[in-house]
């Protein structure tokens, strides 16, 4: 037998505080986290208005703080961040935010650092197919094409 608890609104609102808090969350996470916890619609939008009023929500902060961390740790170009983002109900404007916290020099010396690490891991001795890995990884990564074609000219 699962029962699932239920919570006040007071109770709600102090657990999503603190999941907040804990780290930046952008509108439709806080929705999910709400309707699993089996809030009813009135309470979920009470309960999202207080937390955007005392910014525990902010979801260009969100998107900001998401981008520098995509980028920096998980080696993440702008196109996946954007699809990401996009994913999450961000809308244009704080998208754009977000992709101003890259810097566009160092965009192009971590894309470049990036491939020359990755094809140092690439075991293939056709030319044509090492090219076709390296360009792959760094397109998965959201690296944007034009970039990704013209370094792996370089480097292969």
């Amino acid at each position: 037998m699962n029962v699932k608890k239920t919570y006040t609104v007071d109770e709600a609102r102090a657990k999503l505080e603190y999941y907040c808090a804990y780290q930046d969350r952008c509108h439709k996470e806080v929705r999910a986290k709400l309707k699993d916890m089996g809030m009813i619609p009135a309470a979920t939008e009470q309960i999202i208005t207080h937390l955007i009023q005392h910014n525990f929500l902010n979801e260009e902060r969100f998107a900001r703080s998401f981008a520098r961390g995509k980028f920096n740790i998980k080696n993440w170009g702008k196109l996946r961040i954007i699809r990401e983002l996009k994913f999450r109900e961000i809308s244009r404007f704080n998208i754009d935010a977000a992709l101003k916290e890259i810097d566009e020099e160092v965009y192009l010396e971590k894309l470049h650092s990036l491939a020359e690490w990755r094809l140092g891991q690439i075991d293939e001795r056709n030319p044509f197919k090492r090219k076709k890995k390296l360009a792959d990884y760094l397109l998965y990564r959201g690296w944007e094409p034009h970039l990704v074609y013209e370094l792996v000219q370089d480097l292969t």
